[in-house]
C-alpha cells in the first residue's frame, strides 16, 4: 500500500513537472513574441516588413504561447480538465512537428537549426504530453 502511494505521488510530481516546464517554455515564447516579433523570427530568415506582420507574429506566437501556458498551468491544478488539456496541447505540438516533416517531404531543405532543432523539441514535448495524459 505504501509503495503504491509513493509511486502515485512520484507520478503526480513528474506530471506536474512536465506541465510546468512546457508552460514556462510557452510563456517565454509568448512574452518574447509580444516584445520582439522580428527577433523571434530572425533565425528562420523571416523579415517583418510592417505593422501588420508584427501584429500577426504577436497574435500567433505571442497570444498562442500565453494561452497555451495558461491552460497548461490550469491543468496542473485542475485534475478534472487535465487529460483534455494535455491531449489538446500534445496534438497541437505534434501538428507543428508534422508540418516540419511535410515541408521536408515537399522539398524544403533546411539546416538543423532552427527547423530540425524545433522539430525535436516539438516531438519530445508532444511525446511527453501524450505519455502523461
Amino acid at each position: 500500500m505504501l509503495a503504491s502511494l509513493t509511486s502515485t505521488r512520484q507520478e503526480a510530481t513528474v506530471t506536474v513537472a512536465v506541465i510546468a516546464v512546457l508552460a514556462v517554455f510557452f510563456l517565454g515564447m509568448g512574452v518574447y513574441a509580444l516584445a520582439a516579433p522580428p527577433s523571434l523570427l530572425r533565425p528562420f530568415g523571416i523579415t517583418l516588413s510592417g505593422d501588420a506582420s508584427r501584429s500577426e507574429v504577436r497574435a500567433l506566437y505571442g497570444g498562442f504561447g500565453l494561452a497555451i501556458a495558461a491552460v497548461l498551468a490550469y491543468s496542473a491544478v485542475q485534475l478534472d480538465v487535465r487529460a483534455r488539456v494535455l491531449m489538446s496541447v500534445a496534438a497541437a505540438v505534434a501538428g507543428m512537428a508534422f508540418g516540419r516533416l511535410a515541408a521536408a517531404a515537399l522539398g524544403d531543405r533546411t539546416a538543423f537549426y532552427p527547423n530540425w532543432f524545433y522539430f525535436l523539441v516539438e516531438t519530445v514535448a508532444a511525446a511527453a504530453l501524450f505519455a502523461i495524459t
